[in-house]
């Protein structure tokens, strides 16, 4: 079940909250977190119940080693423990055919299929550990430098609804169990809230019209670049260019779509999620984009993994060795294949370059800065999105003017200059719907897709006017999107 899809707008939700808030008023807070508990369950079985005992299994086993932790004379064993098991199920799932195929190519697939959400779950459940180990032993497990909330364990029920809430179990974000617990345990978690279900309800729709509207019409713009390439076929300037410009756009609103949506969600049960993505394409540097994009999981990596290994504690040089584990860890979460790994590796390198920018030369303009981190991302996208190392290697070469420069045969004849850089053509095939039209149409969508997510502010910085007037003008296409698109395209998280 998908945020975006009839069944769960027009069924699932208004279900869920209704029992929620009837069972809070008439059984307590306890039956509604038990309502909740298995209605998230529900949502999550949705798609392939076979998955739903891992699920279960771990939520289980977590909680029991958190409570060795917090209460054996040897805690740090049963956090060793604790977190080896689940690296080792998520990497089983995740990485065991990348695994055997690097070092067997000949190997036949294992064919598993990946669980829904196992990342997403995974990375909460060792969050919690490492906590109740801080607050456990604050002097053997906390390193220098790294504060963090304390937690202790808490009662399964509690534990369950904090991994399995549904509004962030599919793809985040990633909560802190300081910042979640506590409100699950607030005395006025289940009693209905006017502005809770305004505010929520207005994030929630602002988010499907980011992704009905915007992400999934630059998704069939990308898609048919992209998949000419896998099919071998040579791009043009343009034709490259649009395809990766439309990726930048799609991934930009799908993710910020969720985003909105999963905290909307939340705040309609009276729980409030940290904001998880903030105009990362407004950032003037790649740490700034970082910072901006992501916001959960870059930090819980910057805490649980760049920390820990050092971070810039151990002079230049383990600082930029750290920085690219880091990247690289990243990109392989994203993925179990190379061309994940290179788009960390790229990130990583362009985190490198930038922090030895800062140490030897002085801040360059900031438009100039912009925009030079806006084509990194842009360039590392490439191979993020394509099916494999050749296809983006012929995107690159496509945006590298390599494979020619072409335009509608139309668009030349209104415009004589064009000719002396463009060759004209009938169609351009692998740009829109290959129409004369295609180009002038295309064209239009990217220059409105960038202003947007160039100049305005995201939806949570925007005042109650402009939020509904956001809200307005997308509200009739998200309604039509939702009733009568062909097919639902999921959001792009979901696969990692």
């Amino acid at each position: 079940m998908m945020f975006h899809t009839l069944p769960f707008i027009l069924g699932f939700l208004p279900v869920c909250l209704a029992g929620y808030f009837a069972l809070g008023r008439f059984g307590g807070p306890v039956w509604a977190l038990r309502w909740l508990v298995a209605s998230s369950l529900l949502f999550y079985a949705w798609w392939r119940p076979e998955h739903l005992p891992l699920l279960l299994g771990s939520v289980a086993l977590n909680h029991t080693i958190a409570g060795k932790i917090q209460n054996s004379d040897r805690p740090y064993v049963w956090l060793t423990a604790g977190v080896t098991l689940n690296l080792l199920v998520l990497g089983w799932f995740k990485y065991a055919d990348f695994l055997l195929h690097i070092a067997a190519p000949a190997t036949p697939s294992l064919t598993i299929v990946l669980p829904l959400a196992i990342s997403f779950f995974t990375f909460q459940q060792i969050m919690f550990l490492v906590d109740t180990g801080r607050a456990r032993e604050p002097n053997g497990f906390q390193r220098p430098g790294v504060g963090g909330p304390r937690v202790t364990t808490v009662p399964l029920l509690h534990y369950a609804a904090f991994v399995t809430f549904f509004p962030h179990l599919i793809a985040g974000p990633i909560v802190r169990p300081s910042h979640i617990l506590p409100q699950l345990i607030a005395p006025d978690l289940t009693c209905p809230s006017v502005r809770n279900l305004a505010d929520g309800l207005l994030l929630f729709l602002s988010g499907l019209g980011k992704k009905l509207v915007l992400a999934d019409m630059f998704g069939g713009f990308a898609d048919i670049g992209f998949d000419a390439a896998a099919h071998g076929a040579t791009l043009t300037f343009f034709e490259a260019w649009y395809a990766t410009l439309s990726y930048a756009l799609q991934i930009y609103f799908d993710f910020s779509g969720y985003s909105d949506m999963a905290i909307g969600l939340a705040r309609m049960f009276n729980v409030r999620f940290p904001l998880n993505f903030d105009s990362p394409y407004q950032a003037t540097d790649i740490a700034a984009f970082w910072r901006r994009w992501h916001i959960t999981l870059g930090a819980f990596l910057r805490e649980y993994v760049y920390i820990p290994l050092g971070g810039n504690r151990a002079g230049e040089t383990r600082k930029m060795v750290n920085l690219m584990a880091t990247m690289l860890l990243v990109g392989l979460w994203h993925g179990a294949a190379w061309n994940f790994v290179i788009w960390g590796g790229l990130h990583g390198l362009f985190l490198t370059i930038h922090a030895q920018y800062r140490r030897w030369l002085p801040p360059m303009h900031a438009g100039l800065a912009q925009t030079i981190t806006l084509l990194a991302v842009i360039f590392a996208w490439v191979p993020f999105r394509a099916a494999s190392l050749s296809s983006a290697t012929s995107i690159l070469f496509g945006m590298a003017g390599c494979n020619g420069i072409t335009l509608p045969r139309m668009i030349v004849s209104a415009f004589p200059p064009l000719a002396g850089i463009a060759d004209p053509v009938a169609v351009m095939p692998f740009l829109g719907d290959a129409r004369t039209l295609s180009f002038p149409e295309v064209s239009a969508c990217l220059l409105l897709g960038w202003l947007i997510v160039l100049t305005l502010p995201n939806i949570h910085r925007m005042t109650g006017r402009a939020r509904r007037w956001t809200l307005t003008g997308s509200f009739a296409f998200s309604v039509q999107a939702l009733f009568f698109a062909p097919h639902v395209a999921p959001f792009l998280y979901f696969q990692f």
